[in-house]
């Protein structure tokens, strides 16, 4: 308990300054002279910050709703209502409080994408290995790559072969069979095999700097939203003061203005905004939501465009057992239990998914005797005596021997065209099938789709690192009528600041790496935090946390119900406030008892912001 108070004098210093200030002086009520000393203290120590960050924001041209809150208070000082001022103080800096409260959660994605960055390299110098600071890299040194390595630097293999996961860097849910001569990118990891590479970049010009250098210009270059509640002040806070004077002109009673300036404080537009953005984002959270302050829930409300990453975002980024093809005596569901039992040793990514498949199928898988695996090119063992083989047509073709897939090339070459990836089984020296695997659609996508557009989102694009073939597909599928393949990051970029110049809002919804800079760049960028990388949920605004992309969906309504509950306590109160200037400019409130009215509207706006919840 004491934990909790002193977090919440910490974090809340100044509203906990005023309302000890308060209830001491209201404790010694009936010593007129001691509690009006403790009102005063409270109202001069409590408010010299408020006013001194009010005339600082106005030198820099920012004209908020402090202004209002700030005149009360020095009205105050200087009527010597000490009690009325107080209550001011309290107000102004509750709302601020808890407005902080809610983007405290908010943290900073270019030190996240700096962890994951590689930090070493192992160059090889005369026959031998020594670990250096990635920094150190030239162009031309040769480095040593082991498996589970992120690549250093952008450069070449020069020898050996290895299997290489890039799909935080370009969005490709499938690995890659890299061997001599092939280019290979910096952040992505070296899944099997060790290799030799030149490096081609030095480290700051390669393909993962550029990704965190994209991300610091994007949150640099992004320009800082108005809040709901100054927009809405900066034509509340003429018309008080025109009441203010009028009603000075009407009694000629200084009293009267500072009346005026208290029951016009607007409370409404400090508390009411802040307090509906905590309720949404708790409500949010609820369903797996995480929002990180105000200004996105208020945007994404707002938005009329959205861009979505295919690959772990509209598909589920990993390789699945889209179709089994026999070629042989065996049935289809043969030819993918045999596989799977050899599979089952191994760790790779397309292994694991028809595993996966034929468990579906069949509960148990038993075990296959003198297991062997080539990384990079596939498996071998033995099934009841008869030699199975899994892999690539190059492995394949070594165990059985040359020709046994020609005359099946054709068939192959069909799911090639559609971006598929064909893993070939044989049996003892036949080849006996085809798995064909894809990256598969979440179910939930295209009835998403349909409910954004009806809370207004007008376009919506599909980008991805991935073929323009197999997008094709799989924005079909999804029910999007444009994307854009073959993407790099900075395209990415680009896509989104393209769209932004149409909609001016936008939101992005990824997974991956590469997928960070477009994430900072967009007006709101939504990371699936559940399967995503870290460095995506950084850079995003929103996170969610649970593998279902309908909360896209869902947070747009909550900012939707948030932005509306936020809108309809600030009339209420601004309405009420109105009415009672009305009153005090006519001098029949008194700054006091129009301190304590202007708190019962407080508690309507403050019951009212809490429906967001």
């Amino acid at each position: 308990m004491k934990q909790k108070l002193w977090v919440l004098i910490n974090n809340a210093p100044l509203p906990f300054f005023a309302l000890s200030g308060l209830l001491i002086g209201a404790f010694f009520y009936l010593w007129p002279e001691v509690a009006s000393l403790l009102w005063y203290s409270t109202l001069i120590l409590g408010g010299a910050p408020i006013v001194y960050q009010t005339f600082r924001k106005m030198i820099h041209g920012q004209f908020a709703s402090d202004i209002v809150a700030t005149l009360a208070i020095l009205a105050a000082i200087f009527l010597h209502q000490a009690f009325a001022g107080a209550i001011i103080v309290l107000m102004q800096s509750g709302g601020e409080a808890i407005e902080a409260f809610g983007l405290r959660k908010a943290t900073s994605s270019l030190t996240a994408l700096m962890k994951r960055a590689p930090r070493i390299a192992r160059r090889k110098t005369d026959n031998q290995m020594e670990e250096v600071d990635v920094q150190s890299v030239r162009v031309g040194d040769i480095l040593i790559v082991r498996p589970g390595d992120l690549i250093p630097v952008d450069g070449t293999i020069v020898s050996g072969s290895a299997e290489i996961d890039e799909s935080a860097i370009t969005g490709e849910p499938l690995t890659h069979n890299k061997t001599a001569g092939d280019r290979i990118l910096s952040g992505s990891v070296d899944v099997n095999g060790a290799f030799e590479m030149r490096a081609d970049k030095i480290s700051r010009e390669s393909q993962y700097s550029k990704i965190v250098e994209m991300v610091k210009q994007a949150h640099e270059q992004k320009a800082p939203i108005q809040r709901l509640a100054d927009r809405y002040a900066i034509l509340f806070t003429p018309l008080t003061l025109l009441m203010a004077a009028l009603g000075y002109f009407l009694t000629r009673d200084p009293n009267t203005i500072l009346s005026v300036l208290v029951v016009a404080t607007p409370c409404p537009l400090i508390i009411a905004t802040p307090l509906a953005v905590i309720s949404a984002i708790n409500r949010a959270a609820d369903i797996g939501i995480i929002i990180k302050g105000g200004a996105p829930l208020e945007q994404i409300a707002t938005t009329q465009a959205a861009l979505f990453d295919k690959t772990g975002t509209i598909t589920y980024g990993t390789p699945y057992v889209e179709e089994v093809v026999k070629l042989g005596d065996e049935s289809e569901e043969d030819v993918l239990y045999h596989a799977a039992m050899i599979d089952q040793f191994s760790s790779h990514s397309t292994a694991k998914a028809i595993v996966a498949k034929a468990q579906s199928l069949r509960k148990t898988l038993p075990l296959a005797a003198h297991f062997r695996e080539i990384p990079g090119q596939g498996v071998e063992g033995e099934i009841d005596q008869n030699s199975y083989a899994v892999g690539s047509h190059a492995f394949i073709d070594q165990k059985v021997g040359q020709g046994c897939l020609n005359h099946h090339q054709h068939t192959a070459n069909q799911y090639f065209q559609k971006n598929r990836l064909v893993i070939y089984v044989a049996k003892n020296r036949s080849c006996i099938g085809m798995i064909v695997l894809s990256d598969k659609i979440r179910p939930e996508v295209p009835a998403m789709i349909q409910k954004l557009h009806t809370l207004g989102i007008k376009e919506i694009v599909m980008v991805t690192g991935d073929g323009e073939k197999n997008a094709a597909v799989v924005a079909k599928q999804a029910g999007i009528q444009t994307f854009y393949a073959d993407l790099m990051p900075q395209q990415k970029v680009d896509t989104v600041r393209r769209l932004a110049a149409t909609y001016s809002r936008v939101i992005m919804v990824g997974d991956g790496i590469n997928d960070a800079p477009a994430l900072a760049t967009a007006t709101v960028g939504i990371a699936m935090g559940a399967y995503g990388t870290a460095v995506s949920a950084e850079a995003a605004d929103i996170v969610l946390l649970v593998d279902d992309l309908t909360r896209v969906a869902d947070a747009v309504s909550i900012g939707q119900r948030m932005l509306h509950i936020a809108k309809q306590s600030i009339f209420i109160g601004i309405g009420l406030s109105f009415i009672l200037m009305v009153i005090a400019a006519n001098g029949h409130i008194i700054p006091a008892v129009g301190a304590m009215l202007q708190e019962l509207i407080d508690v309507a706006v403050i019951l009212n912001a809490l429906r967001a919840r």
